[in-house]
């Protein structure tokens, strides 16, 4: 019979960390569905939702209060905002970390400013209105799936609702710059976006790549906003090389 301690020992050293997912405004899980079914053979999936908090900063914290000790961590836009202040508040729990079409700078007084027209629109019933006419055109590459990607897009959209857009955009509007935190960084960090993304353009990710040591820089070609979506097969390889690192 094998002796307890050494079972254990072999558990600890075998078992994948693992893996926090943060999607971005007004997504859901459904957002990582490529890679849920890549990943989750082999570690643990944790989809951690944004919601019910007024500021990034009470955001992270909820989700670390509720996270593994340890895992690795990626988010997509907003879900890469809250990644980079969870990074903050808690380096010691975050084993790697992967930034995806987003933005470590803190909101610019225009943004701001479109972002309240929007949250009167909404608050007026014009959700689907605001995320289909205004939102979602600039979020992807033209491709043989973008119809079905934006449909998914308003379905998450509508399953979060009003209240969550409200909350997500205020707390967008009053997010830290991040740049100092980028500086910081110790761990394995893959910046990953998609070439066509006009939300979070390549330069955001030069950025951060530049401001994050030993990080790695990769851009998904025929992908905008949502290269999890987009292109499945060319991310999750990226990501698969991050999580092995």
């Amino acid at each position: 019979m094998i002796p307890i301690s050494k079972l254990l020992t072999y558990h600890r050293y075998t078992m994948k960390e693992p893996l926090l997912l943060l999607p971005g405004m007004m997504c859901d899980g459904r957002l990582f569905a490529p890679q849920i079914e890549a990943f989750s053979a082999r570690r643990t999936i944790v989809i951690a939702p944004q919601v019910g908090r007024k500021t990034i900063s009470e955001m992270a914290q909820d989700i670390l209060a509720s996270a593994p000790p340890t895992f690795a961590l990626a988010g997509l836009s907003m879900g890469g905002i809250t990644a980079m202040e969870m990074i903050r508040q808690a380096p010691q729990r975050i084993s790697r970390l992967a930034l995806m079409d987003t933005n470590p700078l803190a909101e610019t007084k225009e943004r701001a400013m479109e972002r309240d027209g929007q949250i009167r629109r909404v608050r007026n019933g014009k959700l689907r209105s605001v995320m289909r006419d205004e939102m979602k055109p600039n979020y992807l590459s033209d491709g043989p799936n973008t119809g079905r990607i934006l449909d998914l897009c308003m379905a998450m959209s509508d399953t979060l609702g009003v209240n969550v857009f409200v909350e997500q955009s205020r707390a967008l509007q009053t997010r830290a710059d991040q740049t100092q935190t980028l500086r910081s960084i110790e761990v394995p960090t893959l910046v990953l976006c998609g070439e066509d993304d006009t939300l979070c353009p390549v330069t955001h990710h030069q950025l951060m790549h530049q401001h994050i040591p030993g990080s790695r820089l990769c851009v998904i070609s025929a992908a905008g906003h949502m290269p999890v979506l987009e292109q499945p097969t060319q991310t999750n390889a990226e990501l698969q090389c991050w999580l092995d690192a």
